[in-house]
């Protein structure tokens, strides 16, 4: 994929049925694998996610490639091929974090922002697409700044009834256009979604 004006910044998230992305006591057991939101995305060029989630981000795809046996005893499993290509791509992509109190990153392909503006005047550069990788508290603020072009949802087939919502902070309603689905033998559905407020936004 070539490079465009502008980079497109696209959310990959996993959620339930219902919309949370974490259970009532903060389980995440439905989820196959975090390598699985990249392979909805094209090519990528940089990796954005905020602070909260960084250092548990940072310290399993290290040791994806560093520690493999660590990582399956953390799994209870040998880490899957898709992983380990994430673990090196990731290692390789340069990763914008967003936070307002780490310090230095340690991460060679991490470096630290401190508000959106910043991720905002990366997005008008040109290069390929972005994987807005989260928290959902990234992924809102990013929203509510008008600068998430897409998301897209790996929406699993299980109800939890309560947790941490995906879209909990939206300043206000915002409309998407469905532009593409698929089905999968798993039962889970991949949606993506087109947010008009930010194509608006690129458009003014």
């Amino acid at each position: 994929m070539t490079a465009t004006p502008s980079r497109t910044l696209i959310a990959a998230m996993q959620v339930t049925l219902d919309g949370y992305i974490l259970g009532p006591e903060g389980e995440v057991d439905w989820v196959d694998s975090w390598a699985d939101g990249l392979e909805l995305l094209p090519q990528v060029d940089a990796f954005v996610l905020g602070g909260g989630m960084f250092p548990e981000y940072e310290q399993f795809w290290a040791a994806i490639l560093d520690d493999p046996a660590t990582v399956s005893e953390w799994l209870g499993r040998d880490p899957y091929a898709r992983e380990v290509t994430y673990a090196r791509v990731a290692a390789e992509t340069p990763h914008l974090v967003l936070s307002s109190k780490l310090g230095q990153a340690t991460w060679p392909t991490a470096r630290i922002v401190r508000d959106i503006d910043e991720i905002r005047t990366f997005k008008g550069q040109a290069g390929k697409p972005v994987y807005v990788v989260g928290g959902p508290g990234l992924v809102t603020s990013l929203i509510n700044g008008g600068v998430l072009d897409e998301l897209r949802l790996i929406v699993h087939p299980v109800v939890v009834g309560s947790g941490t919502t995906l879209f909990e902070g939206i300043a206000q309603r915002q409309a998407l256009d469905l532009v593409a689905t698929e089905s999968t033998e798993s039962g889970r559905v991949h949606l993506t979604y087109r947010l008009k407020a930010s194509a608006a936004a690129g458009a003014a």
